[in-house]
């Protein structure tokens, strides 16, 4: 089976043949920085790390540009209301989405272009647009893209008739059409004079739109594979994206990529609302690992909801992965060896690069070639590998992890540590796949204990009182008190605690069964 993505333009689900043999290119629009990230932003860098791993994974080389806007209305407004420079309060909060990006294991982008860094190209791709008859010059400084010259507009969503209006970024009168969009606008009296460029048109800055047919153009060329972004951005940005690029004669994008919204109870979370939740903040109370988790095992076109109870739940799902790798690892050492999933169920999938990415190492990714050749190749389960195929259900392919997980336990439990090892490296690739292998350098030895289950004040409770039990245990076997020693374990043992002895000391779950 190939690779299977649904293309929001053509709303039906196509298979991905890209423009080059065995390459992928995607560009991801990247932040705001006006102010911190909330983890409903890192929805959409999740869900398109998810799938450039895949595609690593099937042994494409991947291009990935992230951009960064640091010019805009809000970032100007906010800077000036804490009496900052416009500048410093933009680079600010890039190392604050740079730092949650990193702190949820997301891959860095092969290319992250800031939208102040190729103001040049902007005005480039101006002039072409009215040549081609596409743009027009409003009031000095101000320049519209013309709606109603390109027939081929709305042909992401559908909203390009009389009744698109397109809100006022730039408080002028001078629109053509209700529908016209801004290019290029015009420096506002009181704005930061380093705030504006230079153009044939007049001094002012780029329109927002503007800023990603630029970049993707200079970094992807005239047309690449995939676009993403989250679904709040289809109308206007990603169809005013669209309609600029072709009309300059870009092919654009050949697939449209949209992440649900993550919601707490229902509604979609944001800075409006009053719900946003920082990702700083909530990973002092939370586990990354299990954060993460939460976030990338719901498929990325339905809604997350955040809770509580999801990130238990996700805790609970840690425990039991990461639980099972370590013990399969202290039995057969190969388990924690570099690995590198491989595919062999599909004659379509593109043959590896020969400077093969280092996916599956831990750690690894794009330019880690070298320790990739020391990675052992281990085959994706098949229905694991239908599953990502099939615009990423990563419920389904969870669903395949979960089951090795259980034959692994199995094989533990009947001393045959030969078969746990496989189980163990398999379950390890597919959830590299994931960015969750848990003996990755990312990820190795966080338990969700030092997150989500502490927010619970009957989990800390329990926590407390496992803590003081395995302490007096420990004391018991020290002095070579067994008897004692063992009437601890089993008092733990019937209020549903297991207690596993390991090199690195005791460690203990909850008995699900």
């Amino acid at each position: 089976m190939s690779l299977q993505l649904f293309d929001s333009a053509s709303r039906s689900v196509r298979t991905f043949t890209p423009i080059r043999p065995g390459q992928a290119s995607i560009y991801l629009c990247g932040a705001t920085v006006q102010g911190s990230p909330h983890i409903g932003h890192l929805r959409s860098g999740l869900a398109f790390d998810v799938l450039r791993r895949w595609l690593l994974a099937s042994g494409y080389e991947v291009t990935f540009v992230r951009n960064v806007t640091d010019i805009d209305d809000k970032i100007l407004a906010k800077s000036a209301q804490a009496g900052r420079r416009w500048w410093e309060w933009a680079y600010r909060f890039e190392r604050e989405f740079t730092a949650a990006y990193d702190a949820l294991g997301v891959l860095p982008p092969t290319y992250e272009p800031r939208a102040t860094g190729y103001v040049g190209e902007m005005v480039a791709l101006i002039g072409e647009l009215i040549e081609a008859g596409h743009a027009y010059v409003g009031n000095p400084g101000n320049v519209y893209f013309d709606v109603p010259s390109f027939p081929q507009y709305g042909a992401l969503t559908n909203q390009g008739g009389d009744d698109a209006t397109q809100a006022s970024e730039d408080g002028e009168g001078d629109k053509r059409d209700p529908r016209d969009f801004a290019l290029w606008k015009a420096a506002r009296p009181g704005e930061p004079a380093d705030a504006a460029w230079d153009t044939p048109w007049g001094r002012g800055r780029p329109g927002w739109h503007l800023e990603c047919s630029a970049m993707s153009r200079r970094f992807l060329g005239p047309e690449f594979d995939i676009h993403g972004g989250g679904i709040d951005l289809r109308f206007p940005h990603h169809e005013n994206e669209m309609a600029q690029s072709r009309a300059a004669g870009d092919g654009s994008a050949r697939f449209w990529l949209h992440n649900a919204w993550v919601t707490i109870a229902g509604e979609k979370m944001s800075k409006s609302l009053g719900n946003s939740l920082v990702v700083e903040q909530i990973l002092r109370q939370h586990s990354a690992a299990v954060v993460r988790l939460a976030l990338v095992s719901v498929h990325y076109r339905s809604t997350v909801e955040y809770s509580d109870e999801t990130l238990a739940r996700a805790a609970t799902v840690w425990e039991r992965l990461r639980g099972f790798v370590e013990r399969a690892a202290e039995q057969d050492e190969s388990v924690a060896a570099p690995l590198k999933g491989e595919r062999v169920d599909d004659a379509a999938a593109p043959a590896a690069p020969t400077e093969q990415p280092g996916f599956g190492e831990a750690g690894a990714g794009e330019g880690a070639g070298a320790g990739a050749e020391r990675a052992s190749a281990v085959p994706f389960p098949q229905a694991f590998a239908a599953a990502m195929d099939d615009d990423l259900n990563v419920s389904a392919a969870l669903a395949v992890v979960h089951e090795r997980v259980r034959e692994g336990n199995s094989a533990l439990a009947a001393g045959d540590a030969a078969s746990a090892a496989r189980a163990a490296r398999e379950v390890r690739v597919m959830l590299e796949v994931l960015g969750l292998d848990p003996l990755s350098e990312q990820w190795r030895g966080q338990a969700a204990a030092t997150g989500a289950t502490q927010s619970q004040p009957r989990e800390r409770a329990l926590m407390a009182l496992v803590k003081s039990a395995l302490e007096e245990r420990l004391a018991a076997r020290r002095e070579k008190n067994w008897a004692l020693a063992d009437a601890v374990r089993d008092r733990l043992s019937a209020a549903g605690i297991v207690v596993e002895d390991s090199p690195s000391g005791p460690r203990w779950h909850v008995d699900e069964n």
